[in-house]
């Protein structure tokens, strides 16, 4: 939700945010969210500041406490998102697939074993998936994402 929206305002068309798609990899806040720009749907304008608007997604979540001024947190994104990931299950069951980002076991993923190579301890990683009614199915994790993903954390 926080990506879409701030994709959508680089790309100069807020009111699109509910129909922007941005995937985003990893974990609650800070360099743990990976959001994979280059799949942005709509494509991000070229004009846009990749690293800037990557901070901003990455810390979004600090503005809405500061917003609150401390008597808060970002805890909308996260009930959205949830909410959101549930519908998709539903979806899914009903027999229409659904592609998302999920949280994956990296020994049962394709590639995953380049990751736990290069992170020590790291079980689990988020990736896209397609949901169906039988099961859900890895796409692996691509290089240039594991690239981006081991500059920031190596």
């Amino acid at each position: 939700m926080r990506a879409s929206t701030f994709v959508a305002e680089a790309n100069g068309t807020p009111e699109a945010c509910t129909t922007t798609t941005v995937p985003v990899l990893g974990g609650h806040s800070g360099i743990t969210i990976l959001p994979i720009l280059s799949q942005s749907k709509p494509p991000l304008s070229p004009n846009a500041d990749i690293a800037a608007l990557t901070k901003r997604i990455q810390f979004g979540g600090d503005e809405v406490v500061k917003a609150k001024d401390g008597l808060g947190s970002a805890t909308l994104s996260m009930a959205y998102a949830g909410a959101e990931f549930a519908d998709w299950i539903l979806k899914a069951a009903k027999g229409q697939r659904q592609k998302t980002q999920s949280y994956i076991d990296l020994s049962a993923a394709e590639g995953g074993h380049k990751v736990r190579e290069q992170v020590d301890g790291l079980e689990f990683f988020s990736v896209t998936v397609t949901l169906g009614v039988r099961s859900g199915d890895s796409g692996g994790i691509r290089d240039d994402v594991l690239t981006t993903l081991l500059a920031q954390w190596c």
